[in-house]
């Protein structure tokens, strides 16, 4: 389902929102947000109930609030998105609500589920699960907050994110069955258990950080 303004609601955030991804790090630029739009639009076609304009919105304010800091970001994005007088010339008060609340479940360290399948469409959207982009995203994020750290330094930081996040146990949770990401989160798996061939992609990796 989309809205009649659709397409003008698409050019607001292509030419307002999107360009504030140029300010963060190179895993949360414009591609991440464009990817985590494209997803979302893929996955809103198996559920059409779903107002696809309204989770195109929750994806592309998903990350704003990095303008304020990374712990919070996610809580930060919701506060953005209620704060936007311009979006009240399309959606109600509840219809941002929902949208904010989407924004603000879709970290993958949150403690607790997303409260919406808006939440869900939009966390599962979140989760690039592609080696080459996780391993990269990952490497370019220590680069940037990290700058003075050796080589060695960039390695065990990528090993222990790997580990807490992605590996079996690790904190992300998958949320929609129609997503292929299970399948992906296998061979990311797989990858992480073979250190050898996960230190040949680091390698591969360090001159494009």
């Amino acid at each position: 389902m989309k809205r009649s303004f659709h397409a003008h609601i698409l050019t607001f955030l292509e030419t307002e929102i999107v360009p504030r991804y140029d300010r963060f790090d190179a895993g949360h630029g414009r591609d991440h947000v464009h990817a985590v739009m494209h997803s979302a639009e893929k996955l809103a076609q198996f559920y059409p109930d779903v107002d696809e304009t309204m989770l195109q919105v929750a994806a592309a304010y998903h990350d704003v609030g990095l303008e304020r800091g990374r712990e919070h970001h996610h809580s930060d994005s919701a506060a953005i998105m209620r704060a936007d007088l311009r979006l009240r010339q399309w959606f109600s008060e509840a219809e941002i609500h929902l949208m904010a609340d989407a924004a603000e479940d879709h970290r993958a360290s949150a403690k607790r589920e997303p409260r919406t399948i808006y939440g869900r469409l939009l966390a599962e959207a979140d989760r690039q699960i592609d080696p080459r982009t996780v391993v990269l995203r990952a490497m370019q994020y220590t680069r940037t907050h990290f700058p003075d750290y050796t080589e060695e330094q960039q390695w065990q930081r990528l090993l222990e994110h790997m580990q807490n996040k992605y590996a079996e146990g690790g904190y992300l949770r998958l949320w929609i069955p129609e997503s292929d990401n299970a399948t992906r989160l296998a061979n990311l798996r797989a990858l992480i258990a073979d250190t050898s061939r996960l230190r040949s992609l680091f390698n591969s990796l360090l001159p494009h950080i």
